[in-house]
């Protein structure tokens, strides 16, 4: 007699199989590749250990916990699988077969998605201690934190001095000494800021590269403070010491912190009033104080005026701030408006007043020019009505050519050299055409999307992160040049391995992937609801709301640094999200 087979033991093999296939066609194995029946032994034994540890923990057995958990592993197979769907089912032609094995691979992804959340949140949930009573150091290791950060830096600056500086950067440091004027394409303020620190420069010196880089010191200043103003909120909270330790040494040792904090962009200091004002938020949950405050509205005001994203960001936020601090309204209304009062006049009358050019059209069209392109450069049919408003702008025989699917500057350029005056006036008429080709030819706006986005939520994207030095060609036109203070092929190797382990070590690889960031990040978030910490995710919002506008307007697929702001602020995110929880007031 054959021993009876429990349905839970059935339901464990059948998830570990799908599994398998999922995992096989994600990692290209043939499915007579011996690492299959490894992968289906090792799934099978992580589902019956996941099991148990769900026995173990009453609150991921609630009809909650498993909607909410469930919900994630389908938005994580989601990002996975709309990236790499294609490789799985690329050599058949069947569209029954393909359907089958994508079905098949989607519900493998499902059930190991919701394991492994599962397993992680079994541990999170039973609210792990990383507080102590006592911190040693508590009142110095915002200090330490500062000065171990810059010394670390340091080694990047004098082999990079004066700092990198891209195409952005030379262009931002032309407006600042009057080649140029001012455009807040680049953010008016950032250039101002640069400006101050150059001529502060010239004051002790006639040399324009030393001067310039005045404000590269200053940049590595603010990012080191930033790291030392949350581990001053950790401490506040009493985090363990030695997990504050490692933070600082995550900041201090991470290659592209070091690289970035020397680079001339406004994506640094717009990620450390990102990583400051979510310290605030944090913060004023447990006291009110006026330094507090003060950071909360100069890290608010730079959050909407460092990148324009960050702005509209803020204004999504807004009203969940009002409403989250409602009991405290009269302490810190005043200041959340203070942001937005402040924002709106420097963007608009005062820079209205100096001239200040604005972005051009074009420039926030980034997604629907993209889409367009791609029914175009697929020879989709239009309708006359819609060949002629198109040919109005551009010359459309160029769109085949120029079209890249992951980057959009192609066509913003051919847009600029077109007649964009013509799509400013008939703006109505552009966006009814655009709704009208998406109703048309649903399936090249949904590639177009995901082929120019997919590198900040698909974990698979590699990005050579920090490998940009020096300075851009034109920088020699401005007088600054790439002067080295360390040199020497050792410099050089050292620098170029440290850039490297990032594609090379795994695990390590996972804090150089956006995209695995922000499930990370998700993860936070489903952790902080599971344990119905609901006023935790105020935290979350502001970042979750730029990260979203990133997602709408990005002009290439997969840029680091657009989304620095998620990277500089995953200790925060991670710790937060474990802290015992602390209602309002108290």
């Amino acid at each position: 007699m054959f021993a009876k087979i429990s349905p839970r033991l059935c339901f464990q093999t059948i998830a570990a199989f799908f599994s398998t296939w999922a995992l096989s066609k994600a990692g290209r194995l043939e499915v007579g590749n011996i690492l299959t029946l490894l992968l289906f032994v090792l799934l099978f034994c992580f589902y019956r250990q996941a099991e148990i540890r769900l026995e173990k923990e009453t609150a991921l057995r609630s009809k909650f916990s498993q909607i909410t958990v469930f919900a994630l592993s389908a938005l994580f197979t989601f990002f996975y699988m709309v990236v790499d769907y294609e490789n799985y089912v690329q050599t058949l032609t069947n569209a029954l077969f393909r359907l089958v094995v994508l079905s098949a691979a989607a519900l493998g992804f499902v059930f190991l998605f919701y394991h492994v959340l599962l397993f992680f949140y079994s541990y999170t949930l039973q609210n792990i201690r990383i507080t102590e009573d006592e911190p040693k150091y508590g009142k110095r290791l915002a200090f330490i934190a500062f000065i171990v950060c810059f010394v670390c830096w340091i080694p990047y600056f004098l082999y990079l001095f004066p700092g990198v500086m891209t195409p952005d950067s030379v262009n931002q440091f032309k407006q600042a000494i009057g080649i140029s004027p001012y455009s807040n394409h680049h953010p008016l303020v950032h250039t101002l800021l640069i400006k101050l620190f150059y001529q502060i420069g010239l004051l002790f010196t006639d040399n324009t590269t030393v001067a310039f880089s005045f404000y590269t010191v200053f940049q590595m200043l603010v990012l080191a403070l930033s790291v030392a103003f949350l581990i001053q909120t950790l401490t506040l909270y009493k985090v363990k010491t030695w997990i504050c330790y490692g933070v600082i040494l995550l900041y201090a040792l991470l290659p592209y912190h070091a690289v970035y904090a020397v680079t001339i962009w406004k994506d640094i200091l717009f990620a450390a009033a990102v990583l400051v004002f979510g310290c605030c938020l944090l913060r004023l949950m447990k006291q009110t104080d006026k330094v507090t405050v003060f950071l909360l509205i100069l890290s608010g005001i730079t959050v909407c005026l460092f990148r324009s994203n960050g702005w509209y960001g803020f204004v999504v936020c807004f009203p969940f701030l009002l409403f989250y601090f409602r009991k405290k309204a009269k302490q810190l209304y005043l200041p959340l408006f203070s942001i937005l009062a402040a924002a709106i006049i420097v963007k608009y009358p005062v820079m209205n007043a100096a001239g200040v050019i604005q972005p051009d059209f074009v420039e926030s069209l980034c997604i629907p020019t993209q889409q367009i392109a791609c029914v175009i450069a697929n020879d989709r049919a239009l309708t006359e009505e819609q060949l002629q408003l198109i040919g109005s702008v551009i010359e459309m025989e160029h769109v085949k050519a120029l079209y890249e699917p992951t980057f959009a500057d192609n066509m913003k350029e051919l847009v600029r050299a077109g007649n964009q005056d013509y799509l400013v006036e008939h703006k109505k008429d552009f966006f009814k055409l655009w709704f009208q080709l998406g109703l048309t030819y649903p399936g090249d706006y949904f590639r177009a999307y995901i082929n120019q986005t997919y590198g900040y939520y698909y974990p698979d994207c590699f990005y050579p992160v920090s490998d940009a030095e020096g300075i851009w060609d034109s920088g020699v036109d401005i007088g600054i040049v790439h002067m080295p203070l360390i040199r020497g092929s050792i410099a050089v190797k050292l620098k170029e391995i440290s850039i490297k382990l990032g594609n090379m070590l795994p695990l390590y690889g996972i804090l150089w992937s956006m995209g695995t960031i922000f499930w990370i990040y998700l993860f936070c978030i489903g952790n902080t609801v599971l344990r119905k910490e609901y006023q935790k995710l105020i935290c979350y919002l502001p970042t979750l709301c730029v990260y979203g506008t990133v997602l709408i307007a990005t002009p290439v697929a997969s840029e680091f640094r657009y989304v620095y702001f998620l990277v500089l602020g995953l200790p925060f995110y991670l710790i937060t999200t474990l802290l015992p929880a602390k209602k309002q007031g108290e």
